[in-house]
């Protein structure tokens, strides 16, 4: 299975920049590149903050820029965005009987899972007992399937100063309902924090984030506050298959051949 991440996309009205970048011409040059490259991707998902204030008019123009994409979509909530507003421009993503905006698809490698971290007016992520509930049914229900999370916020400790105060405020209760699923976890995967990062957990959980399609920051552990910076549009290419989990980082510039060089080895 072959599922396309894109995260952190912050779309604003056209015309606006967020942190010097423009995140409406970043999502744009992804999505064309995503559309020609990766027409054979079974999923794309976008893993949160999607717009940066959560604007019905950024929300439209995400549906009207995200319509060529040939293969379903799930589109996942962030800090940054807003859930009544999301629900009448994308009333067909699906969401629980709590109105949360999480979801599970079965696949032929197991269960997807999409949780919905968002909460209103809070930047650090919650996840609190009704919505446990929902993961606690998903997983019971996934029988011997394995089961791949994806979540805005890390549920695990990522190390990085400025994201000390803002991650997901559960004291580890998605970690640990995750890690008692006997079949396994077979990777987290999130936003959020708008750089690369990976790891594994101490409950033994790998995890991984994508890089911010949007502006990102220049990578200090121990600064409190970050440096914003822009880059090329990116995106990553996520497999799942009878080897296991691979994600592979992709970034839109130039062309292959353009960027091609003899090489005797690697």
């Amino acid at each position: 299975m072959k599922i396309i991440q894109l995260t952190d996309t912050h779309l604003m009205p056209p015309g606006i920049a967020v942190n010097g970048v423009d995140p409406e011409a970043q999502l744009r040059e992804a999505v064309s590149d995503i559309v020609a490259r990766h027409g054979d991707a079974d999923l794309l998902v976008i893993t949160g903050d999607l717009c940066n204030f959560g604007d019905p008019e950024a929300y439209e123009l995400l549906r009207e820029i995200l319509a060529p994409v040939p293969f379903a979509v799930r589109l996942m909530l962030g800090n940054h965005d807003r859930r009544p507003k999301f629900v009448a421009v994308f009333p067909d993503q699906p969401r629980d009987s709590n109105g949360y905006v999480q979801s599970s698809i079965d696949t032929a490698f197991g269960r997807l899972l999409f949780l919905d971290s968002h909460e209103e007016g809070v930047i650090g992520g919650i996840y609190g007992p009704d919505r446990m509930a929902w993961l606690d049914a998903a997983l019971n229900d996934a029988g011997a399937q394995p089961v791949t999370v994806f979540i805005h916020h890390p549920p695990v400790f990522d190390g990085i100063a400025h994201f000390s105060k803002i991650g997901l405020h559960d004291d580890g209760a998605v970690l640990v309902r995750l890690a008692a699923h006997a079949p396994g976890v077979r990777h987290i995967i999130f936003g959020h924090i708008h750089i690369p990062l990976s790891g594994t957990s101490a409950e033994g959980i790998a995890f991984s984030s994508g890089q911010a399609c949007s502006h990102r920051f220049i990578t200090d552990v121990a600064a409190r506050a970050p440096w914003w910076t822009g880059g090329n549009p990116c995106y990553r290419v996520l497999f799942l298959d009878d080897h296991g989990f691979r994600a592979f980082g992709a970034e839109v510039g130039q062309s292959p051949t353009e960027q091609a060089q003899p090489c005797d080895g690697p």
